[in-house]
């Protein structure tokens, strides 16, 4: 006979029955009533055992629910609870990784098409591969990857909350990956070239991306606040891994932040368009497109489309791929310069702000007189 628990986040009964394999099940019963759960959960088991149809058992329980509480039971929708999933994460998370989770959110939904306000047990297995498939002949394998472990936690959540009894995307592999791509770092000659070419903003972003090797997100929400002329010093956290950095300025960022008009408003924006770009995104995807057009008019990059193009649809996302050179490039510029002027290891990393747990494992605490010697180690670009 099919029994009854309750969890303790939850005010619904959970049927705990077997199906005619033998199989242990959890299924929410969406009721509160422990007379209707209880049958509920017997009919669980008779359809478990009788191989009915999801709709079958729907169908059953919705006719006792109507008998005993005067009501329908209430569904819970693929869309309905992928809505809850994200306003429930949203505080836990990142804005850029709300957005990511957001818009691989829209994309499954869409390709769900009707069947997105079906009933949630509705989806299985064969709707995620199908949808990796769909997803990975326009986009590359990270990002399709990183989509269907977003549909993993979606799932997994449901199945926690006791919604369905099985998780379709469980079992779904991941995409191949590709040949990964080398990132090289900038030669003198090839930095000098993006800066011939690039407006005052843009060429203090890859100043300071130079002489920081922080990331393009960071650099661009830098603020007045975070700027210490008197000590010398630039003060932020990671947007990636919420590390609170305190970088030395090299001679060449130093004299080129003194020529740069200062705000009397310390939260001003030091890159005004940048900021608010990445503030009203969420992310730096623009910015990198723009960053990709600069490398193009300085004839270090074939020129790409801003979006997909043609059958594949294949676009400048996919064709960063190539290994060409990138904003992130300036990090690997910055490690490589200090790594030839003999700079040790541990001080390159500390500077850049390494964010590998095994590295900081590894290396010591860093001094401030070795930070300023390796940032005074990179030459002046300008």
């Amino acid at each position: 006979m099919a029994s009854l628990i309750k969890r303790p986040t939850s005010q619904f009964w959970v049927a705990c029955f077997t199906d005619r394999t033998g199989r242990r099940l959890k299924r929410s019963t969406a009721t509160a009533n422990r007379k209707l759960a209880q049958k509920i959960a017997d009919n669980y088991e008779a359809a478990a055992c009788r191989k009915r149809t999801a709709l079958q058992v729907r169908r059953v329980i919705s006719s006792l629910h109507q008998e005993i509480a005067g009501e329908e039971v209430l569904q819970t929708t693929l869309r309905a609870f992928v809505d809850s999933w994200l306003e429930r994460k949203e505080p836990e998370i990142a804005q850029a990784t709300a957005s990511f989770y957001r818009n691989a959110a829209n994309k499954f939904l869409a390709f769900m098409s009707d069947r997105a306000d079906a009933d949630l047990t509705e989806i299985n297995r064969d709707d995620i591969i199908r949808f990796r498939n769909d997803e990975s002949k326009r986009f590359a394998p990270k990002t399709v990857n990183h989509e269907i472990k977003f549909l993993r936690m979606i799932f997994r959540a449901a199945k926690r909350d006791a919604l369905i009894s099985d998780d379709p995307a469980e079992f779904v592999d991941t995409v191949r990956r590709g040949k990964a791509m080398v990132r090289r770092p900038f030669s003198i000659a090839e930095i000098k070239a993006v800066l011939s070419v690039a407006d005052p903003e843009w060429r203090s972003m890859i100043l300071f991306g130079l002489y920081t090797g922080q990331r393009l997100g960071d650099v661009a929400t830098l603020t007045w606040q975070n700027i210490d002329l008197q000590q010398g010093e630039i003060r932020l956290v990671t947007h990636k891994t919420y590390k609170t950095l305190i970088l030395p300025m090299a001679a060449p960022l130093r004299k080129h932040i003194e020529a740069l008009p200062v705000s009397d408003d310390p939260v001003t924006p030091v890159h005004r368009r940048a900021f608010a770009i990445v503030t009203k995104q969420g992310k730096s995807g623009h910015l990198s497109n723009q960053f990709a057009d600069l490398l193009a008019q300085a004839g270090l990059r074939e020129k790409k489309p801003h979006r997909k193009t043609g059958t594949t649809g294949i676009g400048r996302g996919r064709g960063s791929a190539s290994g060409g050179l990138s904003f992130h490039c300036l990090r690997h510029t910055a490690v490589t310069m200090m790594k030839e002027a003999n700079v040790p290891a541990a001080v390159v990393m500390e500077l850049v702000g390494h964010d590998s747990e095994r590295m900081s494992d590894i290396y010591t605490h860093v001094g401030a007189q070795a930070m300023q010697k390796a940032a005074d180690s990179l030459p002046d670009v300008v």
